[in-house]
């Protein structure tokens, strides 16, 4: 075998180990094959659904706008039926959960559609924002008991991709949203 051969045959080789596990993958994907655990800790909305066109109207009358050009992130905040103590409580966490953020906390907008809140508590919490949304496109993902919050991820093109229904974990929801937005 000359140096000519050999060189070739490296060079087939390592685009074997580049294309075999490519290939593989199609396959495996095209065949619906999809892993069994998952590391969110949300519910993975799939496929996802496209919010893009629901409106919602904003305290200031303005219409909510889920497409942004900044590349932000959408943190939904539904309530049920009422929000009290424990439903306040919860969203509260959610927007501390942004602080901590830091420096990205400002990739992370948050827009809470549901039951009416205290104006003292709205004043209190400049980055969230209040919305209202009358025609029930978020029923699925909204909690059906009193004083309850759910959270659902919408994508900066106004894909709504993950989900946590109430009873969630701050610290799973926060370990998400870092994998995402960092």
């Amino acid at each position: 075998m000359n140096k000519t051969t050999r060189g070739r045959l490296a060079l087939v080789g390592i685009a074997l180990v580049f294309a075999i596990p490519l290939a593989a993958a199609f396959l495996l994907r095209s065949g619906g094959w999809e892993p069994q655990k998952t590391t969110q800790s949300g519910i993975l909305v799939h496929p996802a659904r496209n919010v893009a066109t629901v409106a919602v109207t904003l305290a200031d009358g303005s219409q909510y706008a889920w497409q942004d050009p900044q590349y932000r992130w959408t943190l939904l905040a539904l309530s049920g039926p009422d929000c009290a103590q424990d439903c306040q409580m919860r969203l509260d966490e959610a927007l501390r959960m942004r602080i901590t953020l830091g420096r990205n906390a400002d990739r992370l907008r948050v827009l809470y559609v549901g039951a009416s809140l205290p104006d003292g508590f709205v004043a209190a919490r400049a980055p969230l924002q209040i919305g209202r949304e009358d025609s029930n496109a978020f029923a699925f993902a909204r909690p059906t008991g009193v004083d309850q919050l759910a959270l659902a991820l919408v994508d900066p093109r106004g894909q709504l991709m993950l989900r946590y229904t109430d009873g969630y974990s701050a610290q799973g929801l926060r370990r998400d949203i870092t994998k995402i937005i960092y």
